[in-house]
């Protein structure tokens, strides 16, 4: 790095994600000073359990900061604050007194609470806590992750209820640690991650005790709940020792973040295996009709906390990947774009890759791929078309699904991760969605996101319109598409989604 880039001051920003953890030092310009990166292990005890070391994270949390530091051949002084972002929804307990996990943490993708979920579930089902908590009774949130664990570790519950147990997502273990751990660390975590818990309820941005006592958890484990940007404490020790830590999202509202969408209608789409979009819908919490989750997007500091709707997507990057490992069809991922340049359409063909069932909107865990309007004219460069064509219609769908809900309509997509490289993708976006479509400078939106709201806190930014100014567009695509042939497009993606379903029958037990 040339020392034109490193004339501080700086703001840190760790990213505790789901399979690394890493460190980004960013200057004033929001630009990338360093990075350093890690990896940890992934544990498969059983068949649809994940677990990670929280010890083992913690370990590599405190490298990366060190390697990025050193990188960028600067000290604690030059830090002006720590910012935090996560895996959403994983879950630990530890102990307050000798700082050790009492059990690995059980990642959002763990299905262990599956029963457990349809018992809390009792005659009302999925939607039993939805009106408090915006949330559907589902496995991936950390409620019933701690339920399992008060029910299955030994001796826990007592420990829990005597006040000896900590609950924390990893914001709350990486902040408890970064602040001192057993000596006086800080037990907190953001209304971002509290809003992934099924225990928080969105409207009083309070742990729900109607809840709590429904899930048998006692209050005494729980962090906490503070705004996504405000100084919790200061790091204790490390090269950073000394230096604010001043916020913490959760990754996806980290990127919302980290793309400005500050306004109502401004949404932010994440492509890679799968795809998660969320839509900036003001200071009042919108319920879903329509398969989406009401979650919080952001508060800093005293100001209200500001809403959006989520909506997830389970197959879009991996579809590609599927083209080119089981099919064979491209030899990499950057080649479909060039096979599917080589027609001017899909030649009738329409691609729905429910290949473990429909996310948002439908939650259909009965469909299974199609692809219809085969005929002899179809080549394999009109089937990558379709291909393509399947991750803009589902985020479509999607943003369908919020108007809907939220009456607001998309005024532009952002868009971050690993598929918007493709350029023909990006353009088919903006036709299908009727809608300018943007890519920024800066690609880790995430980190971005957690740095800008730790930098908002101490006053290193002086508002959102600052970080509005300092957002840089890398490429902008404009709709192309004639309104009527997008409306037959889209009916007939909804004939092949309609044939998608049912597939497997209600009673075989498949879940």
């Amino acid at each position: 790095m040339t020392d034109a880039h490193t004339t501080g001051p700086f703001i840190a920003a760790i990213d505790q994600g789901t399979t690394s953890s890493r460190c980004i030092v960013f200057d004033k310009d929001g630009r990338i000073v360093s990075v350093d990166q890690k990896e940890h292990e992934q544990i498969f005890p059983k068949p649809g359990w994940v677990e990670h070391d929280a010890t083992e994270i913690w370990e590599n949390v405190q490298e990366v900061v060190a390697g990025a530091v050193v990188k960028a051949g600067i000290s604690a002084a030059d830090v002006k604050a720590i910012g935090i972002t996560n895996q959403r929804e994983t879950t630990m307990m530890w102990d307050r007194t000798t700082g050790e996990p009492v059990h690995n943490a059980i990642v959002w993708q763990d299905t262990r609470t599956d029963a457990l979920c349809r018992e809390l579930g009792r005659n009302v089902g999925q939607d039993r806590f939805r009106r408090e908590t915006g949330l559907p009774l589902a496995s991936y949130f950390a409620g019933p992750k701690i339920r399992w664990l008060l029910d299955n570790v030994e001796g826990l519950r007592e420990r829990a209820e005597s006040g000896d147990i900590l609950f924390g997502t990893m914001d709350s273990w990486v902040i408890w640690n970064l602040t001192g751990g057993v000596n006086g660390g800080v037990h907190v975590t953001d209304v971002t991650n509290a809003s992934r818990t099924l225990l928080m309820n969105l409207h009083r941005m309070a742990w729900d005790e109607k809840i709590l006592s429904s899930m048998d958890i006692p209050a005494a484990v729980l962090p906490e709940i503070k705004s996504s940007a405000e100084v919790y404490g200061k790091a204790a020790s490390g090269v950073l020792k000394g230096v604010p830590v001043a916020s913490a999202l959760g990754d996806q509202q980290a990127a919302l973040f980290g793309q400005t969408c500050f306004s109502e209608g401004e949404a932010k789409s994440t492509y890679g295996t799968g795809t998660f979009m969320l839509m900036n819908t003001g200071e009042e919490p919108v319920n879903s009709y329509n398969g989406l989750l009401t979650t919080v997007g952001y508060q800093i500091g005293d100001q209200k906390p500001v809403y959006a709707l989520e909506g997830s997507i389970a197959v879009t990057g991996s579809l590609v990947q599927w083209m080119r490992d089981q099919m064979g069809m491209i030899k990499t991922a950057a080649e479909i774009e060039t096979l599917a340049s080589s027609v001017d359409d899909n030649g009738g063909a329409y691609f729905v890759p429910a290949f473990s069932g429909l996310f948002a909107p439908y939650w259909r865990s009965d469909a299974r791929g199609v692809i219809a309007g085969l005929t002899r004219y179809v080549t394999k460069a009109h089937i990558a078309r379709a291909v393509l064509e399947a991750t803009a219609w589902q985020t479509r769908e999607i943003t369908d699904a919020m108007t809907k809900d939220s009456g607001v309509e998309l005024t532009a997509l952002k868009v971050d991760g690993g598929m918007t490289s493709n350029n023909l993708l990006m353009q088919t976006l903006s036709d299908f969605l009727d809608a300018p479509v943007v890519r920024p400078m800066v690609a880790e939106t995430t980190c971005l996101g957690a740095a800008y709201a730790a930098g908002l806190a101490v006053g290193f930014w002086s508002s959102t319109d600052e970080l509005r100014a300092n957002w840089r567009r890398a490429a902008e695509w404009t709709p192309r598409m004639d309104a009527d042939v997008r409306d037959r497009e889209y009916k007939n993606w909804l004939k092949a989604v309609e044939r998608s379903m049912g597939w497997l029958d209600e009673n075989t037990g498949e879940e």
